[in-house]
């Protein structure tokens, strides 16, 4: 394969107006996986109930979206670097359009899975096109960097947004116009790729290898799974076999890449410090959002008690803070160095994550909403110069698979965060409220509360009045407890973070110099 130095060439193009245009729309698919990630939450008792699909068949609705892209980015990033950036953009926008619309107009549980299952499949195929190709555009730094500020705006926006849009559709349609959404932006793209976006594929392509495929699928999908296991049920025995063999594979896999002449996946960009070291800091970033982002809505909706699309308006001002984030680290990364600009953002996320940890019943929704608005001004701009550093530290032939790393890192640390969290917040959660269990509580109903703060709102409802307050009062001091310890674990690990980042990017000089 081709390589590179760590480098921008001398003297790099700047990006035109038509590179310019070409970001917008690269930006319009980009807020739409976003929002496909979360829209679906608000419309799950709907669709459950037309389609009479069951509690593991909700489930697989839910996950298997998830579950297809983070298997598939790997594969589907190297297969862009072979065959074409543009051209992959354009069969993945155009199965995404296909498989929204069988999603918005299917008739049964089995035939919304297999959609949404086909749906990870194009999202996979967009997710690292996206930013591949903001690599070819933007040869200059200062640009590119800009670029991908914005490249994580689109998608962070799409997910912030999700769970309001989703419940706005659906107090006017039904659960399937959710999925439509994609229609007329996926259309839009497939109109205007051939007269804005350039191509580009690897000199050198090579054949891909099938056996590779398979293995990086048979890694991925089995942690995955096993760690969103562990998040809703704790470390069973299952779970952590599942992650095991994820483990196994992936040795499996490493070995087998070392052994080709046109790998799947280069692991020698893994020997590029910038490369290694942005990607590690983002995937034990990923973590501490996406554990905040589960207890920031339960918060909105079980402690505050919001409707959900109440819950969903709040993300509003937690999306302000992303584009205000994404746009001020690039441009701070200008006249300082990048790591001093992450340092400095983690130590703000640090302190979010510390005034959250003190969090009670009576502190209303004052320093909750502040709070989650600092914590994303803290974790964005890693997020913006760690892709940036990912992306542009790889050889142009190879930013393909350099970008389905990037993503498939982010798959990783947020699978591991919802884990981690939610398996430290469940246990002190059940270890409370065992300890202040009402005595008028029955044994099943009792065990049945100890789950989780929303089984005993359940569980409270068909209780005496005087009984069921006291469950509710006992369960939000124990949900509170385990909130308070994830926030306070959280703001540890964001000095760490920051500390590691100093340590291995300090040498990274300011964009552009």
């Amino acid at each position: 394969m081709a390589t590179t130095t760590d480098d921008a060439d001398a003297a790099p193009a700047r990006a035109g107006l038509r590179e310019w245009l070409g970001l917008i729309v690269l930006v319009l698919p980009t807020v739409v996986l976003g929002l496909d990630l979360t829209v679906l939450y608000m419309a799950v008792p709907h669709l459950g109930a037309d389609l009479g699909a069951s509690n593991t068949e909700l489930l697989w609705i839910t996950d298997v979206y998830g579950f297809m892209v983070a298997g598939l980015l790997i594969t589907m990033g190297t297969l862009g670097d072979r065959i074409g950036r543009r051209r992959l953009l354009m069969i993945g926008a155009a199965a995404f359009g296909a498989a929204s619309a069988l999603a918005a107009w299917s008739v049964s549980p089995e035939m919304l899975i297999a959609s949404r299952a086909l749906l990870g499949v194009a999202g996979a195929t967009l997710m690292p096109s996206t930013l591949s190709l903001l690599r070819s555009m933007f040869g200059d730094p200062k640009q590119r960097s800009l670029a991908i500020g914005v490249w994580l705006i689109a998608f962070s926006i799409g997910g912030i947004t999700g769970p309001a849009i989703g419940g706005l559709l659906l107090e006017r349609f039904w659960w399937g116009s959710v999925f439509l959404l994609a229609l007329p932006v996926m259309a839009l793209l497939l109109a205007t790729a051939p007269l804005l976006l350039p191509e580009h594929r690897s000199p050198r392509p090579g054949r891909l290898d099938p056996a590779s495929v398979a293995l990086s699928l048979g890694a991925i999908l089995p942690f995955v799974h096993g760690v969103k296991e562990i998040a809703k049920d704790g470390p069973g025995a299952g779970a952590l076999l599942a992650v095991a063999l994820g483990v196994a594979v992936g040795l499996l896999f490493a070995r087998r890449q070392r052994t080709l002449a046109d790998p799947l996946l280069d692991l020698r960009l893994f020997a590029r410090r910038r490369f290694t070291a942005a990607l590690l800091a983002l995937m034990l970033s990923m973590p501490l959002m996406y554990s905040f982002t589960f207890y920031f809505t339960q918060h909105l909706q079980l402690i505050a008690g919001l409707s959900p699309g109440e819950a969903g308006l709040w993300f509003l001002p937690l999306g302000a803070a992303t584009v205000v984030a994404s746009l001020a680290a690039p441009l701070l990364a200008r006249r300082f160095r990048p790591a001093s600009v992450i340092a400095a953002g983690m130590a703000v996320a640090a302190c979010a994550f510390a005034a959250l940890s003190l969090l009670d019943a009576g502190s209303g929704l004052a320093l909750l909403i502040v709070g989650g608005v600092l914590v994303v001004v803290g974790l964005n701009p890693l997020g913006a110069l760690g892709t940036d550093m990912i992306v542009g530290s790889a050889p142009a032939d190879e930013a393909g698979s350099a970008s389905a790393i990037s993503e498939t890192g982010n798959e990783l640390g947020a699978a591991g965060g919802i884990a981690v969290g939610g398996s430290v917040g469940t246990a002190i959660y059940s270890a409370r409220i065992e300890e202040a269990m009402p005595a008028g509580v029955p044994s099943d109903a009792a065990a049945s509360a100890g789950d989780s703060f929303a089984a005993a709102f359940a569980v409270a409802e068909e209780l005496p009045a005087t009984v069921g307050a006291e469950l509710l009062a006992a369960g939000r001091d124990a949900f509170l407890a385990g909130m308070n310890a994830v926030t306070a674990l959280s703001a540890v690990a964001a000095v760490a973070i920051a500390l590691l980042v100093l340590a291995t990017l300090r040498q990274v000089p300011p964009i552009g110099r």
